[in-house]
């Protein structure tokens, strides 16, 4: 099966960053030199896998429309990993190991340490779900109907950058002590 598209949803309007302290929207913030969303394609990138960008021109939307909206415009896609764009300590060998999941599993669910993470991985089967998705509902749902046919996987990851997001100034500031910690 082809590599999935990584769909990196950065449609957000950050509030809860702004509200917190942050002078910038949090994609745009500075960690460890280069923004957060820098940070998540170049994880992309790395992994070698084709990412997509979604991002509505002037707006803002829901996971749900992020979501559907990353898979109309990759609909020859054979799957997609569903990434936030304000995971920056994503490593690549995360998505990598997701990518790698789908061919035996239509969805692909990562943890770590007891807490489910992203990207959440689909396979071509999923498509008009995923397409059908609106508002700020994701897909949840999708994962939840595919665990009970037996069609789901769970997978464990060291990976703490799978759950680490940036909601506000402080995630912002673990985030960097975190990446300085691990240079020592």
């Amino acid at each position: 099966m082809p590599a999935p598209v990584v769909l990196i949803l950065a449609a957000g309007r950050g509030e809860r960053f702004l509200t917190s302290g942050g002078s910038t929207h949090k994609l745009a913030a500075q960690l460890n030199g280069k923004p957060v969303l820098e940070h998540v394609i170049e994880a992309v990138e790395t992994a070698n896998l084709r990412g997509h960008l979604v991002c509505p021109e002037g707006g803002t939307c829901g996971m749900g429309e992020s979501i559907s909206l990353g898979v109309h415009a990759t609909l020859e896609a054979q799957g997609w990993l569903i990434l936030p764009a304000d995971l920056p300590l994503i490593q690549p060998y995360s998505l990598q190991r997701v990518a790698a999941e789908l061919e035996e599993n239509s969805v692909v669910v990562p943890h770590h340490q007891h807490h489910s993470g992203h990207p959440v991985g689909f396979r071509h089967e999923h498509r008009a779900e995923l397409l059908a998705l609106s508002g700020d509902t994701g897909a949840k749902e999708i994962v939840r109907r595919a665990r009970q046919r037996g069609e789901a996987k769970d997978i464990f990851l060291s990976d703490q950058g799978i759950t680490h997001d940036i909601d506000t100034l402080a995630d912002l500031q673990a985030a960097q002590r975190l990446i300085d910690l691990s240079r020592v």
